[in-house]
């Protein structure tokens, strides 16, 4: 009997000693591909990817128009962080929220653009926007966006929701809670600013909503207008704007082509009649590596989305059909010099703007309350893209 337990047990650790390297094997691949896929995202650019949820009732004018004039500014901001020493990809979606026309049943509320580096498509739909009258559903238009935007899957990336408004946060059928609870689940932090007093704004529960998501709760007010400072960098800037356009090759079906080129000169006079600011704004974005234009070829090759031998003729602006293929690549190796160079120049420009701007304001001194919508998010990133190990350029 002794004998036999002695045969059993060393059965059993001789088929535990053969199974160890059967279970080592196959739990190698995963090992593998967890490894290979921080690899991966160790090699890629970090993405600030950025919601705005806009309240477009009948009172909320002046929000509009402030996001309008001050878009540029906010993501001059964003793209000036570094995260590890690398530039970061931006995306910013946009939503409408509590405007009667929109569908009863979607709980007034729109998506108008998703998460796109294409800003030109944003600027476009922001200039579009107009108000009236209708219930302002906080809880739901934050679940929407929760759900149905592409949120990165990466802990490294920087994701945010600015909800923006002056009802309560508490109206209609999805609880806000759920909603914000939902969001810092997916990693989004959401941030809530208040279109009026701050006690109000904490009254209504705005507070306690980015409370429950990670986020800074802010109160501006939305019908203040902004002084702008004139500086004498702003005309060399709109001209470079212009110029750099001429660097963009646009590629694809005639019409995609011609909305991707009318789409930028568009956002440019948007800008200008926005407001001068907004306009060097624009332009000094336009020297970012960020900074996408539609349907852009150089973007595309050097992202390895297309060959420039697959192309048809038909495909491409006229300067590059009937040529070889060798001298489109001349053309388009150009164009890609000039830009560099102008972006270089805009980006000096508009560092020596910020600087003149920063020391004319200390001169004024004018010591003017309340903040405005780019104020209250510049703010707020900051301090939120600390926690991913985000750097940002020192404040002048």
């Amino acid at each position: 009997m002794v004998k036999l337990r002695i045969r059993v047990l060393f059965a059993t650790l001789a088929a535990g000693l053969l199974a160890a390297p059967l279970l080592t094997a196959s739990a190698a691949p995963q090992d593998k591909a967890e490894t290979k896929a921080k690899a991966v995202e160790e090699t890629q650019a970090p993405r600030i990817q950025l919601a705005i949820l806009l309240d477009t009732s009948g009172s909320m004018q002046g929000l509009i128009n402030q996001t309008r004039t001050q878009l540029w500014k906010i993501v001059n901001e964003l793209a000036t962080a570094e995260q590890n020493g690398k530039v970061p990809n931006l995306e910013v979606a946009l939503y409408e929220y509590g405007k009667s026309s929109l569908p009863k049943q979607d709980g007034y509320l729109r998506m108008i653009v998703p998460l796109s580096d294409d800003l030109d498509k944003l600027s476009e739909e922001l200039f579009a926007l107009s108000t009236n009258g209708g219930q302002e559903y906080c809880g739901q238009t934050i679940m929407e966006a929760t759900k149905n935007l592409k949120w990165s899957d990466s802990e490294s990336d920087l994701k945010l929701i600015y909800i923006a408004g002056n009802e309560p946060f508490n109206q209609g059928s999805v609880n806000y809670q759920d909603a914000c609870k939902a969001a810092i689940e997916k990693g989004i932090t959401v941030n809530t600013i208040f279109c009026g007093p701050e006690a109000e704004g904490i009254r209504t529960s705005w507070q306690a909503g980015a409370q429950l998501a990670d986020g800074s709760f802010l109160s501006i007010d939305q019908n203040r207008q902004v002084a702008a400072i004139k500086t004498p960098f702003d005309k060399k800037l709109a001209t470079l704007s212009s110029a750099v356009n001429k660097t963009y090759v646009t590629y694809g079906k005639a019409e995609k082509r011609q909305n991707a080129a009318r789409r930028q000169v568009a956002a440019d006079s948007a800008a200008k009649s926005a407001a001068p600011a907004a306009a060097a704004e624009r332009a000094a974005f336009k020297g970012r590596s960020q900074y996408r234009a539609a349907a852009d070829l150089l973007d595309a090759l050097k992202g390895g989305k297309v060959k420039l031998k697959d192309i048809k003729d038909e495909e491409l602006p006229k300067e590059l059909q009937k040529k070889s293929l060798a001298e489109k690549k001349t053309i388009i190796e150009a164009k890609g010099k000039e830009r560099v160079r102008i972006q270089n120049e805009l980006r000096s420009l508009a560092d020596q703007r910020k600087k003149y701007i920063a020391a004319e304001r200390k001169k004024q001194a004018t010591g003017e309350k309340g903040d405005t919508l780019d104020g209250a998010i510049i703010k707020s990133v900051r301090a939120q893209a600390a926690r991913k190990k985000f750097k940002f350029q020192e404040e002048n």
